[in-house]
Formats: C-alpha cells, structure tokens, sequence
C-alpha cells in the first residue's frame, strides 16, 4: 500500500470516519501517512517520530479498526509512561471511537484506588489504556486477562525504558498471544528499546518520520546566567516574549515549587506539575493550563509527559536537561501541527558542560546570550485572562458542558463569549469564565441551579 494523503485514501472502516470527523482531521500528518498502510494491513510496526506528530491516531485507528465488538475481553492494549499521557490517550482515543457504539475503553493506572479498577474489570472491556506498573500488578493479581490482546501499543517507549519499565514491559508481553500486533512509537530509540523490539516483534516495518533531533518550528535561544540570577532572567524573559502560555522544566521536584513561588509573587497565574502531587491536583493543574486560566505551568519532566495543550507558545528550560533526549522532549511541547514555537534555556556556568552534550549530540552552534533581568518587585507579570470554576459534580451526576452552559448564559446571566473551555470528570466539573466575569459567574452558580440541582461551586 502507497502511502495516503488523506484518510479517504485509507481502507477504514466507515464508522472511523465519525471519530476522525470529531476530531477535525482531514489529511494525514507524515507519521500517519507512514504508519498507517502496513499497521491497517495488521504488520507489526516500529516508528520513530517526535512528540505531537500526531501519533496517538496512527495506532488508535490502526487497534480501533480490528476491535470485534460483539467480541468479550481484551482485545487492545496501549501502554504509556505516565498517568497524565495514559489519560490523554484514553481521551483521544474515546472521540476517534465516536462511531463505535458500546465500545468499553478502560483506563488502568497508578496514583488512583485499585477497588474501582477491579471493579470495572469484571466486565472486561475492549480497550485497556494503562502504565506498566498497574497493569503488571493486576496481572498477577489475575484480575486482568490479556490472552484475547490482538494488537499490543508501546507508546513513548523510550520514556517507559528511562522510567525502568523494562521488564514490567517483557512480563506484560508475555502473557499475550505470540500472534498479536505489536505497534510501538518513540522519539528516540536506544539499544534497549531496540532489544525488546527485536525480541518481542515479527518482522516489524520501521519508518521514521522528521529527525527526532530536530524541530525546526521551533526559535531556539540559549542564555548564561549566574544561578542567583534565575528568577530575575526567567521573569524578564517570560514578559518579553508575551506568550499567553508557557512550560518552565526544572530538573529537580522541589524547584518547581520554588519557581511558582516566585511567578505568582511577581503576579504571573502558575501552577506546578511534578511527581510528588496528588493525581487530583495534577488533574487540575492541567486542566486550568489547557482552559487558560494559568499561564505559566512550572514542570519536571516525568510529570509532564501527558501534557497535550495546542498551540503552547514557549518552553524554558529553567535548568539545562541531563541528555539531548530529554532537550527534544521539552522542546517538542512546542511548534507543534505546523505552528511556530519559542524555546528558551538558561544556563550557569556549572550547567555548561551538559549543554555542550545537548549541542554536539543535535548538531547545534549554541550562542549564548544575556538575559533581560526583571526587577524583582511588585506584580510585574500578567495574569491569566480565565479563571476556573471547579463545579462538585460530573458525569456521574448526568452533567454535560451544554448543562453548565445553559446555567451560566441563564440564570447567571452570562454572554456565551465569557465562557471558555469546559471538562466534565465522573465527579467533577470545570469551566473557564473570562477573569472580569469569573465573581459574578461564581455568585450566580452558587445562589442558583444546574438542571434544577444545586452544586457545590468554588473559585480556583
């Protein structure tokens, strides 16, 4: 099969066309236009391409199209590094399935209560999307049966292999048929993930698509600082490049919160992202960066792994990252889909010999610059335009965003424009209201009704 232009081009099944239309896709980015032919013609597949390539619906309509959904038990299982990236493939993957009816989607990972997820698997569902730690732990709990899996999905594999993953990963495989699909993406590709393809595929095809070294949509600067002088140049940068939405790296879990210490001091709306948060917070944290009402988002770099929000306009790196691979990765979070992006680094002269890796490694000529130095006082920084309103009730409660909408553009009397993004959870609800609007809109929905029903209803 040639490769396609567009997904008409494809042999997929018309109820896929339903998902893809959902998701606003008409022609194919380069990875599925390489990915697609031989995975559709059910080969086993290895393609290396970057982050936000568009590869979570290369392997999503490639497992979608196989799924027999008078079929019981697993059929499909997609691995991924991290809570947040399993979240947010589970999400993309529930729209492209749009036009399936009844197909069960499952996620399974850490950081949440076993109880629900053994629960749920008494009735198995089609689709598993998990992390490896949870999904071997239920494996040997017999709990979770992938003797059914007819197309396994590695995504981010080198992330899972950094992670020590390795042989939660081999154990998982293990215990699936011999005869299955195998599909694995990654940006990257040390020896051992290598290894494990080798040992785990059948003659895989690889292709691979925009050096994994490179984003060339991407403005790079580079600048030296002393470390005292961090919090002014990161201050001073982030003001002069404006952006409506930036992600600060830090290499170590404690400095983000420092760093968002800082920010909000300075006026700026962040919030932190890392490891050691509660998976509640960290759902908040990235729904307020995804909705606008946080503009500054300070992460480590497991943390941010599920971190998905278009058209982000600046990455820093507050410290220099240990590899050139972890360097790609940030900066990857940016020019995404064909849309321009900045990236900043900071560097002490401590920190020099690293980015002399990050250089020679990705071929650069790095020209360090002086950063502008913001005076450390008052409320210099922008505030966010939203804010967010936590609602304590969700899908579990038969809400829907048309339901807050209709409360807040009625009985608060709001303009629809006021109102910005919308995510409905099983419990919770969050919507964005323009920050001028955001007291009223919250009086409202706290003195009125939301399909006849009163809801706890709190600022963030």
């Amino acid at each position: 099969m040639q490769n396609a232009a567009e997904f008409t081009d494809l042999p997929l099944a018309p109820a896929l066309f339903q998902g893809l239309d959902a998701l606003g896709h008409v022609r194919l980015t380069p990875i599925q236009a390489r990915a697609l032919p031989p995975a559709l013609q059910g080969r086993d597949l290895i393609a290396q391409a970057p982050t936000g390539s568009g590869k979570t619906v290369a392997f999503g309509l490639a497992l979608l199209q196989r799924i027999e959904l008078a079929g019981s038990g697993v059929q499909a299982l997609v691995l991924c590094p991290t809570r947040e990236l399993a979240d947010q493939v589970a999400k993309q993957l529930r729209k492209l399935a749009t036009g399936l009816p009844n197909l069960k989607l499952l996620t399974l990972t850490g950081g949440v209560s076993l109880e629900p997820q053994l629960a749920s698997l008494a009735h198995p569902p089609h689709v598993v999307v998990g992390t490896p730690g949870r999904v071997q732990e239920l494996l040997r709990k017999k709990s979770l049966d992938l003797r059914g899996v007819s197309v396994f999905v590695l995504d981010e594999a080198d992330r899972m292999f950094d992670m020590g993953f390795e042989e939660a990963i081999r154990e998982i495989a293990k215990a699936m048929p011999k005869q299955r699909q195998s599909l694995l993406f990654s940006a990257t590709f040390p020896d051992a993930v290598r290894e494990v393809a080798r040992t785990t595929m059948r003659e895989p095809e690889e292709v691979t698509v925009g050096g994994e070294a490179h984003a060339p949509a991407v403005t790079q600067r580079f600048f030296s600082v002393e470390p005292a002088q961090k919090p002014a140049a990161l201050a001073g940068l982030l003001i002069d490049a404006a952006a409506d939405s930036a992600v600060v790296f830090c290499n170590m879990r404690r400095d983000t919160e420092e760093v968002v210490s800082s920010l909000t001091h300075l006026g700026f709306s962040a919030l932190a992202l890392h490891g050691d948060m509660e998976q509640r917070d960290r759902e908040e944290a990235l729904v307020r960066f995804a909705n606008r009402s946080c503009n500054v988002l300070v992460a480590s770099d497991v943390a941010a792994r599920g971190l998905d929000v278009e058209s982000l306009d600046l990455v820093v790196n507050y410290d220099v990252p240990n590899d050139a691979d972890t360097y790609v990765h940030r900066i990857g979070r940016t020019g995404r889909a064909g849309r321009g992006g900045t990236a900043f680094t900071l560097c002490t002269p401590r920190e020099q010999p690293r980015l002399k890796v990050v250089e020679d490694a990705l071929g650069l000529r790095i020209d360090l610059q002086r950063p502008p130095l913001a005076a450390l006082r008052g409320r210099i920084g922008p505030r966010a335009a939203m804010v967010t309103l936590r609602i304590d009730g969700g899908r579990t409660d038969k809400l829907r965003p048309g339901d807050i909408v209709g409360a807040l553009t009625g009985d608060a009397g709001l303009a629809a424009d006021a109102i910005g993004k919308i995510d409905v959870f099983a419990t919770r609800s969050f919507v964005a209201i323009r920050r001028e609007q955001a007291d009223r809109a919250l009086a409202r929905l706290q003195e009125g009704r939301i399909k006849a029903r009163r809801f706890r209803v709190r600022k963030l």
